[in-house]
């Protein structure tokens, strides 16, 4: 059994490519690819070659975490029926060729606990599961406190805001790209200049700019929190002082968990989670190059997805 999948050969060098797959086991499921998404954050690491030491790292490599299709094959320990639509958080099954995070191919051998069965309606729109999940992780749970700024207007930070607002939030979003601070849902955009603000009592940031972190915690309010949702490539530092004179809080949003993952699918499925309007660009999976190069440098693309139907 093979596929065609994305292989990132190094930095800046992707193409298609016929691989071999691992055989399937029987706690598998064989699934037949429809899209797969293209993420902002740590692809983009992985395509610039900047991506920090991180458990699997290594060139040659299979991208994508984000992928959806459907089950063509199932083990004998595998309860999904065949033909159901599944969300696929990535797989390792292509040999010696790395899966970090191994989901953008045109099929996949992976563990049918790993998958997740997903609403038919939701079709393209289900490959941002995995987003959704990540913000759900960053900002609920236990006790925490809901965000009153998110910094980033991106696919990620505007699920944040959604699911911050879902759960009875009323979040301010700063961003200073013209092009992505128009589009609201409910809430309201602007960027740093403009807000006279010193008192957030929490502060959630997706950019994954190190830099940023002496103006956030000048922007806390006094025991305040700063949750570092985005995917740092440099080192964090800060000025002691100004953290020290507001006894400021840092929380590291790690990734999500299965729970999160049901949490937002119950969501999405009862209409209290909207998945609509951040897909704005999509590709054939022939012409996955070009599609990468515009993920990662046009500001005006949130989301990118590769069309995966046209490939066996």
């Amino acid at each position: 059994m093979n596929t065609t999948a994305v292989v990132l050969e190094r930095p800046q060098d992707l193409k298609l490519m016929r691989l071999d797959l691992a055989q399937p086991g029987a706690a598998d499921v064989v699934v037949d690819v429809e899209w797969s998404g293209i993420s902002t954050g740590t692809e983009k690491l992985l395509w610039y070659g900047r991506m920090p030491s991180f458990p699997g790292l290594g060139y040659p490599l299979v991208p994508g975490y984000e992928s959806v299709g459907r089950v063509v094959q199932a083990g004998p320990d595998a309860t999904l029926p065949l033909g159901t639509r599944v969300f696929v958080p990535g797989a390792r099954c292509f040999g010696e060729i790395r899966g970090l995070f191994g989901g953008a191919a045109s099929r996949l051998v992976v563990p049918a606990e790993k998958v997740v069965a997903v609403p038919e309606s939701l079709e393209e729109r289900a490959v941002l599961l995995a987003l959704a999940a990540t913000a759900h992780h960053a900002v609920a749970g236990g006790n925490r406190q809901l965000p009153d700024l998110v910094v980033g207007h991106g696919v990620l930070g505007r699920l944040i805001a959604r699911v911050t607002r879902m759960l009875g939030g009323d979040p301010v979003v700063w961003e200073c790209d013209p092009q992505r601070a128009q589009a609201s849902d409910g809430y309201r955009v602007s960027d740093a200049a403009s807000d006279p603000r010193r008192d957030y009592p929490v502060i959630c940031d997706v950019t994954g700019d190190a830099a940023l972190l002496d103006q956030l915690i000048s922007r806390l309010a006094p025991g305040g929190e700063i949750i570092l949702a985005g995917f740092y490539a440099e080192p964090l530092s800060f000025a002691f002082p100004p953290a020290f004179m507001r006894e400021a809080r840092l929380r590291v949003a790690a990734e999500w968990r299965a729970p999160d993952l049901v949490a937002v699918r119950q969501a999405v499925e009862t209409g209290r989670l909207s998945l609509d309007g951040l897909i704005t660009h999509r590709a054939e999976a022939s012409g996955a190059e070009n599609a990468y190069r515009t993920a990662f440098g046009d500001s005006a693309c949130l989301k990118m997805v590769l069309d995966w139907r046209g490939h066996a």
